[in-house]
Formats: C-alpha cells, sequence, structure tokens
C-alpha cells in the first residue's frame, strides 16, 4: 500500500495541530504507523491521499448509514445551501425534522437540537440538575458521552467511587459530582443509591455501549436500571449517539422497550453534517431556556444544512425493511469471518453494528472484562486489513458499522481480506 502523500501530509500537519490530528484517535497511536489522509468517499468506499481504494465500515464512526456522499442527501443539501448555509433564525427545516422524529418516537414529545453528541450530552446532564434540583451523576466506566469536563471520569479501585479524571485540566470538584461505577452490577447500583440517596441527578448510560468495544448489555440490566432510578426519583439517560437511528429508528430505547426519562442522539441525524440533540417528555423539556430556567443556546443549533441532510437521510430509514435489511447483511459478514476457527475470537453484534474481539468469552459486558494485552493482536490484523483494502477505526476498542450502501460483492471481498489478515497472525 502506497502512503507517502498521506506521510507528508501527516508531517506537515504536525506543524499546525497538537499530535497533527484535531481528534486523537485519528492520529493512529493505538495501531501504529501513519495516519491516512481520506480524499474522498462514495457509497461504501473510500479512497486516501495517496489513491488507495478502501471498503469502509468506519463511516465516519457511525453517522453514515446511507454510506458515503448519497445522491438524496446530496441533492437536499445542495438545494439547501442555494438560500443560505446559516442564520441563526427559526428556519422551516428545524420543524420538519423534528416532526419526522417525534412522529415516529414513541419515547420523547420534545426535543432540542444541537451540534454536537458531546455538546447534547452536556445539556442533557444540565437539564438533568435543573429538574430535579440535585447535583450528583451517576455513569458506567466503558461508556463514553463527550469530552465535558463531569465526564471524563474513570473509575477508581472502589465499587462506587467519584473515581479519578481522565484528563488534564478538569477540576477535582467536577469529579467529587460524578460517581462512577462497573458495568453489569446491581450491588454496585444499590450500593450507590444508598449511599448518596437523594443527591443523584440522574443516571447516565449508553444502552448500547459502543465506544469501548461493544458491550452489551442484557434487557433484565436495563429493566433493573430504569425500576431503581424510578424508585430513587432519579432522572435515566439514555445517550444514544451511536445507537440512536443506527440499531433501529427509535435506537436502543425502542429494541429493548425501555423508557428513560431523557435521551441524546447525534451523528446519524445529521446525514454526514455536525448535529446533536436531546429529548424528554414536554413536563421535563418545559425546564429549557426560554420556557424555563436551564440554560442552553447555540447559533448552529438547527442550522438548516444539517436539518436538510437530516430529513433526506431519516426519510430513507423510515423505508419498510431498512433495518432488517441492514442486520440481514451485518449477519452474512460476521458468518463468514466467524468460519476462521484456527484463532480466539468473538464477533458481538446488534443490529448492524459489531465488534471483533479476541476473546474466549462468549460475553463481553464490562470494560474490566476485555483483555488489554489482546489488542497487539488487533494491530497486526489492521494493518494486514488497511494493505487488503478493508478500513475500519483505528483501535481495537472501535466497534465496526454496516451501511445500506454495503453490497454483498463487499462483504466476501471483506471475509477474503480477513482470511489473509488472519494468516497474519
Amino acid at each position: 500500500m502506497k502512503n507517502q502523500v498521506s506521510a507528508q501530509l501527516f508531517e506537515k500537519a504536525k506543524s499546525y495541530f497538537p499530535g497533527g490530528v484535531n481528534s486523537p484517535v485519528r492520529a493512529f497511536r493505538s495501531v501504529g504507523g501513519t495516519p491516512l489522509f481520506i480524499e474522498k468517499g462514495k457509497g461504501s468506499h473510500i479512497w486516501d491521499a495517496d489513491g488507495n481504494e478502501y471498503i469502509d465500515y468506519c463511516a465516519s464512526w457511525g453517522p453514515l448509514i446511507l454510506g458515503h456522499a448519497n445522491d438524496k442527501v446530496l441533492n437536499a443539501v445542495d438545494k439547501t445551501m442555494r438560500n443560505g448555509t446559516s442564520f441563526g433564525a427559526p428556519t422551516r427545516l428545524e420543524n420538519e425534522l423534528a416532526e419526522l422524529i417525534l412522529s415516529n418516537n414513541p419515547y420523547i414529545e420534545k426535543i432540542r437540537f444541537v451540534s454536537s453528541g458531546t455538546e447534547a450530552v452536556m445539556s442533557a446532564i444540565r437539564l438533568a440538575r435543573g429538574y430535579t434540583g440535585r447535583t450528583k451523576i451517576l455513569k458506567f466506566e466503558g461508556c463514553y458521552h463527550g469530552h465535558s469536563d463531569s465526564l471524563l471520569v474513570k473509575a477508581g479501585s472502589g465499587l462506587v467511587t467519584f473515581g479519578n479524571t481522565s484528563s488534564a485540566g478538569v477540576p477535582e470538584s467536577f469529579v467529587n459530582e460524578t460517581i462512577v461505577i462497573s458495568l453489569n452490577s446491581k450491588e454496585a447500583l444499590e450500593k450507590a443509591f444508598a449511599q448518596f440517596k437523594d443527591e443523584i441527578a440522574c443516571v447516565i448510560i449508553e444502552p448500547i455501549p459502543a465506544n469501548n468495544g461493544l458491550l452489551l448489555q442484557t434487557r433484565e440490566y436495563l429493566q433493573f436500571l430504569r425500576e431503581i432510578c424510578t424508585a430513587n426519583n432519579t432522572l435515566l439517560l439514555f445517550d444514544e449517539v451511536i445507537s440512536g437511528f443506527r440499531v433501529g429508528f427509535t435506537g436502543a430505547a425502542g429494541y429493548y422497550n425501555i423508557k428513560p426519562d431523557i435521551i441524546t442522539y447525534g451523528k446519524i441525524i445529521g446525514g454526514g453534517f455536525p448535529v446533536g440533540a436531546y429529548g424528554a417528555s414536554k413536563e421535563i423539556m418545559s425546564s429549557i431556556s426560554p420556557e424555563g430556567n436551564v440554560y442552553q443556546a447555540g447559533t448552529l443549533s438547527g442550522n438548516p444544512v444539517a436539518m436538510s441532510a437530516g430529513i433526506a437521510q431519516l426519510t430513507e430509514c423510515l423505508k419498510p425493511g431498512f433495518y432488517e435489511e441492514l442486520e440481514r447483511k451485518t449477519k452474512l459478514l460476521i458468518a463468514g469471518l466467524s468460519k476462521n476457527t484456527k484463532h480466539h475470537f468473538k464477533i458481538f453484534s446488534i443490529g448492524s453494528i459489531y465488534w471483533l474481539a479476541f476473546t474466549e468469552k462468549e460475553a463481553i459486558r464490562s470494560a474490566e472484562e476485555i483483555d488489554a494485552d489482546s489488542m497487539k493482536h488487533f494491530k497486526t490484523l489492521y494493518h494486514s486489513l488497511l494493505d487488503n483494502g478493508i478500513y475500519s477505526g483505528p483501535s481495537g476498542y472501535e466497534v465496526g458499522f454496516m451501511s445500506e450502501s454495503h453490497t454483498e460483492e463487499d462483504i466476501q471481498k471483506t471475509i477474503s481480506a480477513f482470511e489473509v489478515a488472519f494468516q497474519a497472525l
């Protein structure tokens, strides 16, 4: 694989950006080597600056559920941009996208658009605190909720802990308002509520944790979470920035048929453009300014370009059989990869999301169960796949995504590339 142009661009980028990138995982630190500079994408394929072509299973970390440069999305965006790209004022398109979402999602009654998943979660946390009058939040080790200060906290050594900051620049005072426990532990949840009774504003969880492997939780555990939050007058917040509109139009809430109090969305809503959203009941959302006293604002919130892209993309997602076909193709890929029995690995999946882990475990439900040493195998696998035209997120902790644009020919080529890559191990 040629990479001279990407290498030159990366060297130049180092003089402009910290580590040569504008988001850390892009630097290829987990897998080594030179990051690829992408020139273009169409459908299920991308091309880098050296002209190498890849079948893409990263999909810009999930939102490109229709594939790259989808014609319906591009046509909608082109039409919108010719009338202006940003006004900082209401537009008809905000109404249209909100109606499309709310009329097909019984789990929320009102919505507020923002510009990223991080912003959506940050705003939802503030809403939970403002609505309940409480200050503490509870999160789980292994779930990622963006880079806002109160959520960059990792677990300490105890069953229930305030934990430690996972980034410099986060004050200790923020850490002391965030309780961190392990996933899949009813005991830890019960202890946390006993220890901090009437102090916890919300429990935030990725109902389908997909930022640190694919740590699938049982419906029983998520239902227990719903019940213990209700019993303690604590809001349950589902972070569906990845799972929303990906495992189904109603996301994990619909998949498990569990109604949280607040849901955050992102990625897919924008059809490739920056966007996020949070939603809840009319009562809870009435706390948001200008109706209530919880402040949140943004010039680019609900900008017309992202709204038109979202309308085009989500309209396609509502086509009969859309999600069933995505899952069928995902299972076809997994079946082909699973035929290789010479290596100890498992592929965990839900809908059109999958994760390959070098393990003999039948299930991995918490971050502590991931064998960090196994990532050396992924590093070898990753570069062999690149050499054979397969692109995915450059970390063994990242998941893969199927899109509507992936063909059965793509899938068979991917299976063949994996067979070569497994030999490299």
